[in-house]
């Protein structure tokens, strides 16, 4: 929606300092959960305290960091629909694929209930939000950008951090994959563009595209 001012909130959830977002435009009542983390009770304490509720829960991949929300929100809404990728989805309920097996905190998501693939676009609480897959990280990770947003946003999970990259050593990691994807879908994205991470401090286009050693 063009020209509706965007107004976003950054929880962290420990112990792996992971970002989840809200993200809200003027005068609605709707938001945007993105990577619900593992500290659900702080997300929904913030949409009691606004008076917001979720129109849908997008999460950019299946690492159980980033998912670990995800029951305690359906449990809350559960009509409020959880979005993933199409190549990701079969992670939320498998500890070994999320990775949670792998740090012995075994975990399950509930499943998707609508999955999303590459150059798609779906519109919630006011945000038409285009589907970017951009694999290195996670096999099937997926960005969702807001094109209309002045500037425009892009909620990017583990892809590109300020100064840095997302990590390639899990299972189904490609550094390759993941360097061409930011430069060939995210690189091409006005230098203005805000970039949401899954972890540290929110960056822009420019600023990466510029100085990110990483990506040169």
């Amino acid at each position: 929606m063009s020209g509706s001012t965007c107004h976003f909130r950054t929880i962290v959830s420990q112990p792996f300092a992971q970002n989840s977002y809200l993200a809200w435009l003027d005068h609605r009542g709707d938001c945007l959960v993105v990577d619900p983390g593992f500290e659900p009770d702080a997300i929904i304490e913030e949409l009691d305290r606004r008076q917001l509720h979720p129109a849908a829960i997008l999460n950019t991949h299946a690492h159980f960091d980033h998912v670990a929300g995800n029951q305690a929100l359906k449990d809350k809404w559960p009509d409020c629909p959880l979005i993933i990728g199409d190549r990701e989805a079969f992670k939320l309920q498998e500890p070994r694929e999320n990775l949670s097996g792998l740090f012995g905190l075994p975990l399950t998501s509930p499943p998707a209930d609508q999955t999303v693939s590459d150059g798609e676009q779906i519109s919630y609480a006011g945000f038409d939000l285009l589907v970017r897959e951009i694999p290195g990280h996670s096999s099937g990770h997926v960005v969702f950008i807001w094109r209309e947003g002045d500037p425009p946003v892009v909620f990017g999970g583990d892809v590109l951090f300020a100064g840095s990259v997302g990590r390639t050593d899990f299972p189904g990691g490609d550094h390759r994959l993941l360097i061409r994807g930011i430069h060939e879908k995210l690189y091409s994205l006005p230098d203005a563009t805000l970039v949401l991470p899954g972890h540290g401090e929110t960056t822009t286009i420019g600023a990466e595209r510029r100085d990110n050693p990483f990506t040169a």
